[in-house]
């Protein structure tokens, strides 16, 4: 049986020592933050590989509430088998289950032809040996659990980032690729302005982030995570203008 989902948690490294080391590294994050405040992120609730990477497939490219309702009937379209926790909660499926689902299951779920082929070849792929355990995972440097990831059927090296950030809580990941990053980017070390109407021209390169990401090893992950709430920050100034 799945172990129970936990509380969300603070990562493994020492967010503080992270902050300083940053701080000292580069002026202009530090200046990003002192603005932001204090680092908050919490990690999501323990879950293995298999399971956090059905939640990643079935969230692309749609709107939470709508990704979220489709996931929850995914898992309630088990509950003959994997029964529901002790709060009410659906128990979730195994790979062996998705192999061995309908189809008819997965489009009564709301998935799309795609997704449900994504989900099956997550399936194989964590039968057999592709996906590692979470606790191999945790013994894996990053690039090789991304290499392992992106061999399954619609992850991409984005969705492994996050897991690597979110999930395991990998201190040192740097999400070139991401909107927010580049977007927060910009804002702290370019030329954009909180008011500016945001064109690609506006967007850093990858070669740029990573040469000036350099200074920030090996907290690159903390350094994202400021970049987001640079975002953040120029969001809420714009709603309290007059």
């Amino acid at each position: 049986m799945p172990r129970p989902r936990q509380s969300p948690r603070p990562p493994r490294y020492d967010s503080a020592v992270a902050c300083r080391e940053l701080a000292a590294a580069d002026p202009k994050l530090a200046r990003l933050i002192a603005r932001a405040g204090p680092f908050t992120l919490r990690l999501a609730s323990a879950q293995s590989p298999f399971e956090a990477l059905v939640e990643s497939i079935i969230y692309q490219q749609l709107h939470g509430k709508a990704a979220a309702t489709i996931h929850r009937r995914l898992l309630e379209g088990f509950n003959p088998i994997c029964g529901v926790g002790a709060k009410g909660d659906p128990i979730h499926f195994s790979a062996e289950h998705m192999i061995d689902c309908p189809n008819e299951q997965l489009r009564a779920a709301g998935l799309s032809h795609n997704k449900s082929l994504a989900l099956r070849d997550l399936a194989a792929k964590t039968l057999d040996g592709t996906v590692p355990t979470l606790a191999r995972i945790r013994r894996m440097p990053d690039e090789a659990i991304i290499e392992h990831l992106t061999q399954v059927r619609g992850i991409g090296r984005w969705t492994v980032e996050m897991l690597l950030i979110f999930r395991i809580g990998r201190p040192d990941v740097l999400p070139v690729s991401d909107y927010g990053v580049r977007k927060g980017f910009a804002l702290t070390f370019g030329k954009l302005k909180p008011t500016d109407k945001v064109t690609p021209a506006d967007l850093p390169k990858p070669a740029a982030m990573e040469a000036r990401a350099e200074r920030w090893r090996p907290w690159r992950s903390v350094a994202s995570w400021y970049l987001w709430r640079a975002c953040d920050l120029a969001q809420n100034r714009l709603k309290h203008q007059p």
